[in-house]
């Protein structure tokens, strides 16, 4: 698997991170993992070959997660790239992602599944099994963020990788990504969190601590962490395996 990190801030304008997306290469094909508003122009700056996008995950329905899904579809259904398109591009989310872009489509008769290509809407249940590309193996875990949302675990033969989007401290977080080749785990506040919806710091290290993964990814940044050494406060907190600061572009062979 390759990933690529297409926004690691938060909903907070950044003049170096934007909202929540990361690019996900597999042996099954291509995965966005939410949907920011920068997100579709992101994979273009990146060079990402973003007309073969086979499945989009969507965590929760924040709009720093799932700004850029109608502008996405609106966009691709009139890009010269997508006309002869025939493979059909999924979206999975939890229940009411249906409900969700059908309420776009009203304001003002938008049409965004009336694609040159077939479009799936697939609403998941939680840790039910599900193929979210061919042979690629998808598990799906309540956190408690919002309502709906969900981290997702991915297999894709012997590689592992789990991605938390937003979520406030659970035990269950570092069940999910035990022993996996790569956590991905939100890390909005440095020390002090005004929302228990979120992490700091030592509740992310101590998840991953818990969890064991060979390598973790911390994301979803507000600018205070503009000036935090973030080395040194990983090496305080002894986490047990590298930990790596998500920045906008990076790539990771996992």
């Amino acid at each position: 698997m390759k990933l690529v990190v297409l926004g690691s801030g938060s909903t907070v304008p950044h003049p170096r991170r934007t909202s929540a997306a990361f690019w996900l290469e597999t042996s099954g094909g291509y995965l966005l993992l939410d949907c920011s508003a920068t997100a579709p122009h992101r994979m273009a700056s990146c060079g990402l070959d973003w007309p073969l996008l086979d499945a989009i995950w969507v965590s929760h329905f924040h709009m720093d997660h799932i700004g850029g899904l109608g502008p996405l579809l609106a966009g691709v259904k009139h890009a010269h790239q997508m006309q002869k398109r025939e493979k059909p591009l999924s979206i999975y989310g939890p229940t009411g992602t249906k409900r969700l872009l059908s309420k776009w489509d009203e304001v003002n008769d938008f049409k965004l599944l009336k694609q040159p290509f077939p479009v799936n809407i697939v609403e998941i249940h939680e840790l039910s099994p599900f193929e979210i590309l061919p042979g690629i193996e998808a598990t799906a875990m309540k956190t408690p963020h919002t309502e709906e949302s969900h981290a997702i675990h991915i297999r894709d033969g012997e590689k592992t990788l789990v991605y938390s989007s937003d979520t406030g401290f659970d035990l269950l977080a570092s069940a999910l990504g035990s022993g996996v080749d790569l956590l991905i785990l939100e890390c909005t506040f440095f020390k002090v969190k005004p929302k228990d919806t979120h992490l700091v710091l030592s509740e992310a290290i101590y998840l991953i601590r818990k969890a064991k993964p060979k390598r973790a990814m911390l994301t979803h940044f507000y600018p205070e962490w503009d000036s935090v050494d973030f080395k040194q406060e990983i090496e305080k907190l002894s986490p047990m395996c590298e930990v790596m600061q998500a920045e906008d572009g990076l790539t990771l062979d996992i």
